[in-house]
């Protein structure tokens, strides 16, 4: 009898639990959904007036940044007392420029093959054509340049502008590079001060003398500086009929390697050891092209004058 009393209480104060959950707690966790939903609703609602909000600023930003250019041009036209191109001026200018690319060779020796990499020089034809556009420096390839030879060609413009006193803000300025062999893309900026010449040369409408040609970069000041593959550009430009090429005079010294022979152990062994030489002396015994050493476009001006 007692354990049946016991019982009894037992699932009594099970349905009593179950009565206080169900009837107590739903309304409760309703509240809870309800009012998570009017956070939701609340988060939606501000979400979007911040998109609205982000997309109006993102105009303003646009139209700023287009007006804050406009006046960065004219300051520079005013502070370098530079006078705007005639409309619909049309100018041309073009020359072979030395460069260098990787070839890539598949070497075999037995069972085993492996890639041999060579660096070889080449001439590309590079030209600069000036028409009446909105100041635009475009660059058109063949082969496909990367990004430092697109930001040499804005350099090149820049400096070009500051040489001659006439603003391209009205004149689009186009560039094109074209290789008369098949070879991979090539990148770099030792093409600026070429470029700064050619796009001068357009806006006089001068003549350039195409036996000869130069390597080097541009900076904003007109410097010209230090590049790599010098020897390989020098062959390529004495190849191509060049008679004079003018180097940056960082480009000075040269390191060359000469192969020295000793006995270890009554064993021949061969080093290649390195030597600096002077550029010009070098490069004129070696390749047979005439060199000259050049630190500004002033200093190459005076050699097309």
């Amino acid at each position: 009898m007692k354990s049946k009393l016991l019982a009894l209480i037992l699932v009594l104060s099970l349905v009593a639990n179950a009565y206080f959950i169900f009837f107590s707690q739903a309304p409760v966790e309703g509240e809870q959904v309800q009012e998570m939903q009017e956070r939701i609703n609340s988060l939606e609602k501000e979400n979007g007036r911040l998109e609205t909000q982000a997309n109006q600023n993102n105009q303003s930003l646009q139209s700023y940044a287009s007006q804050l250019d406009f006046y960065r041009e004219r300051v520079f036209e005013l502070e370098n007392n530079l006078q705007a191109c005639p409309a619909g001026m049309e100018g041309f200018a073009t020359l072979q420029a030395p460069a260098v690319f990787q070839n890539v060779e598949l070497e075999k020796s037995g069972p085993f093959v492996r890639e041999v990499i060579s660096e070889e020089g080449t001439l590309l034809n590079i030209s600069t054509e000036t028409r009446s556009g909105k100041g635009r420096v475009l660059v058109q390839t063949t082969p496909l340049m990367g990004v430092v030879f697109q930001d040499a060609a804005n350099t090149a413009v820049f400096v070009a502008q500051q040489e001659t006193g006439v603003s391209l803000s009205g004149s689009d300025v186009i560039f094109s590079i074209a290789s008369d062999q098949e070879i991979p893309g090539v990148d770099g900026s030792s093409a600026g001060a070429l470029m700064t010449l050619l796009t001068i040369s357009a806006i006089n409408g001068t003549e350039l003398n195409d036996s000869i040609t130069l390597t080097g970069t541009i900076d904003d000041e007109g410097n010209v500086g230090k590049i790599g593959g010098v020897f390989e550009k020098a062959t390529a430009a004495e190849a191509g009929g060049k008679t004079l090429f003018l180097l940056p005079r960082e480009n000075s010294e040269l390191v060359t390697y000469k192969l020295v022979s000793r006995k270890i152990g009554g064993i021949d062994v061969v080093q290649r050891v390195p030597e600096t030489v002077d550029a010009e002396e070098y490069i004129e015994e070696n390749v047979g092209i005439n060199v000259e050493y050049v630190d500004t476009i002033e200093d190459v001006l005076e050699y097309e004058a």
